[in-house]
C-alpha cells in the first residue's frame, strides 16, 4: 500500500504509554454496557465481562510503558489509512447532501476506558458509538499476521476501514435501528442481524479501497488479496474450527470467511453503498 505520502489525520487521541491497572468507578455498568455493544458488532462480550469482577471506588492509576519504533511506525500508518477514510467518506456523504462527522480513533496499550465501558486489548478493535471513536491495541496487528495468517498493511487498512464502516453505520442511523430490532427478537435472529451489520462494514470497507485507489492511487500488487484474506480470516467458521474444532452456524456473528470475502469484494467493484444493503439482500 502507497501510504507514506498520505495525509496524516487530526483525529488520532494516543494514548500509548498509559495503561488503566485500577478498576473504574461504576464500571459494572460501564462493562455491561461494552459487552453489549461489542456483542452488537459481533465480538465476544465474555472478554469485557470478567474484567468486572472485583471494584472499589479507587480512580484509574495511570503507569508509563515503553514504546517501540515499530508501534510508532505502525500508530503514523493508522493515522495515514484514518485520514484517507475521511476523504472518502465526507466526500460519500457530501454526494448524497449529507454532512460526515469524522471519529476519532484511540491507540491504547492494555486497557482502556470509552464511553461504552472499560476494555482489553483481547477485544480486539473496536467502535464505540457512544463517543463515535475507534478504539486499537496495535498488538493487535501482530496477532492479525501471526495468528490469523493475515500479514500486510492492505490487511491492516481493511480493519481501519471495517472499524470506520461501523461509524458510518452509526451516522447513517443503520446501528440504532439494529439495536432495536435485536432487542425484540429470538437471539438466533439478533445473531443474524449482527452478521448483516458486519458485512456491511466489510463492504464499506471496500467502497473506501475503491475510492481511495481512484482518487490517490494508493494500491500496490497483492493489496486487495491481502485484504480479502484477512476478511475471510476472521470469518466466524475458520474462527470457531479454529478454537473449538466444530462449527455452530445459528452463534455466527461476523458471517463466514467466503461471506466476508464477497461483501468486501462487492464494496471495492463497486464502489458504491447502494451496493452495500446486506439488510435487503440475500447474503
Amino acid at each position: 500500500m502507497r501510504w507514506q505520502l498520505g495525509r496524516r489525520s487530526d483525529n488520532v487521541e494516543d494514548r500509548r504509554g498509559t495503561s488503566i491497572s485500577g478498576p473504574v468507578v461504576g464500571g459494572g455498568i460501564g462493562a455491561l454496557v461494552l459487552s453489549l455493544i461489542v456483542a452488537l458488532l459481533g465480538g465476544d462480550p465474555s472478554v469485557i465481562l470478567q474484567q468486572g469482577g472485583s471494584r472499589t471506588n479507587n480512580p484509574p492509576v495511570n503507569s508509563p510503558r515503553p514504546r517501540s519504533a515499530t508501534d510508532d511506525q505502525a500508530a503514523e500508518f493508522v493515522s495515514v489509512v484514518l485520514a484517507d477514510t475521511e476523504d472518502v467518506w465526507n466526500q460519500i456523504f457530501r454526494e448524497n447532501g449529507r454532512n460526515y462527522v469524522e471519529p476519532r480513533l484511540v491507540l491504547f496499550t492494555g486497557r482502556v476506558e470509552s464511553a461504552c465501558g472499560l476494555a482489553s486489548s483481547a477485544t480486539g478493535p473496536f467502535y464505540c458509538p457512544a463517543d463515535e471513536k475507534v478504539y486499537i491495541d496495535l498488538s493487535f496487528y501482530r496477532d492479525l499476521k501471526n495468528k490469523y495468517q493475515a500479514p500486510g498493511d492492505f490487511a491492516q487498512a481493511y480493519v481501519i476501514a471495517h472499524e470506520v464502516g461501523h461509524h458510518v453505520q452509526n451516522e447513517l442511523g443503520i446501528l440504532n435501528k439494529v439495536n432495536r430490532l435485536r432487542s425484540q427478537v429470538s437471539k438466533t435472529q439478533a445473531n443474524q442481524l449482527s452478521v448483516r451489520l458486519e458485512l456491511q462494514a466489510d463492504c464499506f470497507a471496500g467502497v473506501w479501497a475503491n475510492r481511495a485507489q481512484r482518487s490517490r492511487q494508493i494500491l500496490e500488487q497483492g493489496d486487495i488479496e491481502e485484504a480479502i484474506n484477512a476478511a475471510s480470516s476472521v470469518g466466524d467458521d475458520r474462527l470457531q474450527q479454529r478454537s473449538q474444532g466444530y462449527v455452530v452456524p445459528d452463534s455466527f456473528t461476523h458471517g463466514t470467511a467466503a461471506q466476508r470475502a464477497t461483501w468486501f469484494k462487492r464494496g471495492i467493484q463497486s464502489g458504491n453503498i447502494d451496493q452495500c444493503d446486506t439488510f435487503g439482500q440475500n447474503i
